[in-house]
């Protein structure tokens, strides 16, 4: 399953009065924000559309690839499960390499060992801290190995679906991760208070009581205002970088 379109058939919120919104049409390649204040039930809908959602949570609500309920393998099979997740909580646990991670992922979705090193060069376009194939993985900061992961998705994994919880203090460009993963036709879905996220998608769904109030499509006024902080936002990544070098700012700007 390379390229699919989801669905979110709406369900109720936490009152059990019916969602604002009845269905959402999600397209590959896609960027979607979810947004909303903390309790608004954003973890839900991550949730719902983790599980492939049929009615059975507390939300009521359905989630449909290419308009169609899912077979029941893809929401119990976690092999089958056409789905991949970034959180800015994420650490490596496995005593081996980059390079061994890599080479073992890329074999066993059998993809061509020779990836690996294209995964490596792509998260060093995402994180000021170089990740190298020799280094062990359990000492790669929350920002190389969230880098790492992205890649990874890209490049290496099947899931043609990404859920990101969050990750405005993850370390990496978000700008640049995010692009790599639509570009690569994925659908990505980012729970995000970052109005720089939140800008660059193609909508945001916003959230309340648990329940979809209203979809906002990103207007061309709204993707001015993004291109603006988004040029500050590569400023500030210079100027982190220049920090990082121990270098003096002055001689930066």
């Amino acid at each position: 399953m390379n390229h699919i379109n989801l669905t979110i058939e709406g369900g109720v919120d936490k009152d059990g009065l019916p969602e604002a919104v009845d269905h959402i049409e999600i397209a590959s390649g896609e960027i979607i924000g979810i947004v909303g204040p903390t309790g608004s039930g954003k973890s839900t809908l991550i949730g719902d559309l983790e599980q492939f959602a049929q009615g059975d949570t507390s939300s009521h609500r359905r989630i449909l690839i290419n308009g169609r309920p899912p077979d029941q393998e893809i929401r119990t099979d976690p092999r089958k499960k056409p789905v991949a997740q970034l959180s800015q909580n994420m650490h490596f646990l496995a005593d081996m390499t980059v390079q061994e991670f890599l080479l073992m992922h890329a074999k066993s979705r059998g993809k061509d060992p020779a990836l690996a090193e294209r995964v490596i060069s792509l998260a060093n376009t995402l994180t000021g801290e170089p990740v190298r194939p020799d280094h062990p993985l359990t000492i790669l900061s929350g920002g190389q190995s969230r880098a790492l992961m992205t890649a990874d998705i890209a490049v290496i994994s099947d899931s043609p679906r990404v859920l990101i919880d969050e990750i405005e203090n993850a370390g990496i460009k978000k700008q640049e991760a995010l692009n790599l993963l639509s570009g690569e036709g994925k659908i990505v879905v980012v729970v995000t208070h970052d109005p720089m996220l939140a800008l660059m998608t193609s909508s945001r769904i916003v959230m309340k009581n648990g329940g979809i109030i209203k979809v906002i499509k990103t207007s061309e006024g709204e993707k001015s205002v993004w291109q603006e902080l988004a040029r500050v936002d590569q400023w500030l990544i210079s100027l982190r970088e220049t920090i990082r070098r121990g270098e003096a700012v002055g001689a930066a700007l």
